[in-house]
């Protein structure tokens, strides 16, 4: 079996979706909805179903080396076909409500998701940059999905920009990384590092433009200027795109590059990522408690979250890896949770904005009520819910690396953070509400935001397998 069929897939399908649309009529648009959940089923379908040729072989690689399956890329791959599958739903209601249902949205976002999917299968840089563009491109297109709103013509412009200039300064590193081991691929380039050592001017300055590349892909401080604008800005159906998906292509791109390919360095970008992981912890927390709305908050609460994710890899374990690929899991479905349930409250041409927009959801209408708290408590890393087992585990990642000071300023954020979790929770169980209207979400809909929902207590109570899932996919 080709070990790339699951690309090939979303490629064609891509197509097939973009070619069908115009032949369908405005009430048959629901035909490119089925045709993407069908694509993200039968690509999960083929990605469990593949094995690896050779037994015992862990991995194997395709295209001259440049593309390689392991147990990391199939774990990042299924849960990003899982991710985007509750993105597909939630957005369906969103673009039908605002009138935006379209070919584009679904297209674009599985040629993003064909990024993601080369990204996280990347051996090479050339596959690493080739992944990364067909995602950042795709991404700056679903932000302009709405051509009327001029604030998501500026988001979308912001994005490019920042997006463009982090681009050519990771190219700018891949360059001077190439020129100081003669390799683009992963593995030959830390084979060089072992046999020559890394004194070698170039390369630092090399792994310094690198890893502001993936800083900016991470949307850590000080490379995150472009999250709050972008969440805002853009409509929600791209948000909640933005905000799930490519964060797990992130995670992969960064392991590829500075454990695979780096791992020789680990001295140094290891303090590059402390600076980077604790910067994002003070910041995005302290300005999340100062927003009135939710979007900007959860985006600065992101900054915070992928902060957890550096701390995670900063031992440059198989244990440490493991917990900040269960964290970036886990944060996925956080994410398209929450942006979910403000999808929900959003209708009558307005988006769900203002964290007063939540006031009295629980005499609106309880079970909603209780989704949305589940998912901030998870957030907040309350325990029993699986945002409190995703940080735990990395905490406990850094502190059997010895790195005490780290730990305890995660702790104290984390606790620092949970004021404007449970502030949202306060203001739907305890404020008079804004409207009296209760909410009728297609059935698919409610569906995918109360599995989604009730996941955050069920995955925190049957944490165990996907944490050794998650960990054995670096042991082998």
């Amino acid at each position: 079996m080709l070990i790339a069929a699951p690309e090939l897939l979303v490629l064609i399908m891509g197509c097939v979706v973009l070619c069908v649309d115009p032949f369908l009529r405005e009430d048959r648009r629901g035909i490119i909805h089925m045709l993407g959940m069908l694509t993200l089923l039968l690509a999960a379908i083929i990605t469990l179903r593949h094995e690896p040729a050779g037994a015992g072989q862990a991995a194997v690689t395709a295209f001259n080396g440049a593309f390689i399956s392991d147990p990391m890329s199939d774990v990042l791959k299924l849960f990003a076909y899982a991710t985007l599958g509750l993105v597909f739903v939630y957005a369906k209601h969103y673009l039908r409500t605002f009138d935006q249902f379209r070919a584009d949205y679904y297209t674009l976002s599985l040629f993003a998701l064909l990024g993601v999917m080369l990204l996280i299968s990347a051996n090479s840089l050339i596959m690493v940059y080739l992944g990364l563009e067909l995602t950042s491109l795709a991404s700056y297109a679903l932000v302009a999905l709405n051509r009327k709103s001029a604030r998501g013509s500026e988001a979308a412009m912001k994005y490019f920009v920042l997006g463009s200039m982090a681009s050519g300064l990771l190219l700018y590193g891949m360059s001077m990384v190439y020129g100081a081991t003669g390799s683009m691929a992963l593995p030959v380039i830390a084979e060089s590092l072992a046999a020559n050592g890394t004194d070698d001017v170039l390369l630092i300055v090399g792994l310094v433009f690198m890893v502001i590349g993936i800083a900016f892909k991470l949307g850590v401080v000080p490379f995150h200027m472009w999250v709050p604008d972008v969440y805002d800005g853009a409509p929600l159906a791209a948000t909640l795109f933005i905000s799930t998906v490519p964060k797990l292509a992130a995670f992969a791109m960064a392991y590829r590059i500075l454990a695979v390919g780096l791992g020789e360095m680990q001295g140094d970008w290891q303090q590059m990522l402390a600076a980077l992981a604790l910067a994002s912890l003070i910041i995005g927390n302290l300005t999340a408690i100062v927003q009135t709305n939710i979007r900007r908050m959860l985006a600065y609460s992101t900054v915070g979250h992928m902060g957890f994710v550096l701390l995670g890899m900063l031992p440059g374990t198989a244990t440490g890896y493991g917990s900040s690929l269960f964290y970036i899991v886990v944060y996925a479905l956080m994410s398209a949770a929450g942006f979910g349930m403000l999808v929900l409250l959003s209708g009558r041409g307005v988006d769900c904005e203002q964290l007063d927009d939540l006031k009295g959801l629980n005499r609106r209408n309880g079970w909603y009520a209780a989704i949305m708290a589940m998912v901030m408590f998870s957030m907040a890393g309350v325990p029993v819910f699986v945002g409190f087992f995703a940080k735990l585990l990395v905490i406990k990642a850094v502190l059997d690396a010895g790195m005490i000071n780290l730990a305890v300023a995660a702790v104290i954020f984390s606790v620092i953070g949970a004021f404007y979790y449970l502030r949202v929770v306060k203001l739907m169980y305890f404020d008079e509400p804004a409207a009296e209207t209760r909410f009728e979400p297609p059935v698919d809909f409610s569906a995918a935001i109360s599995l989604n929902g009730v996941l955050m207590l069920g995955l925190g109570f049957f944490s165990g397998s996907l944490i050794a899932l998650c960990v054995n996919s670096f042991l082998v």
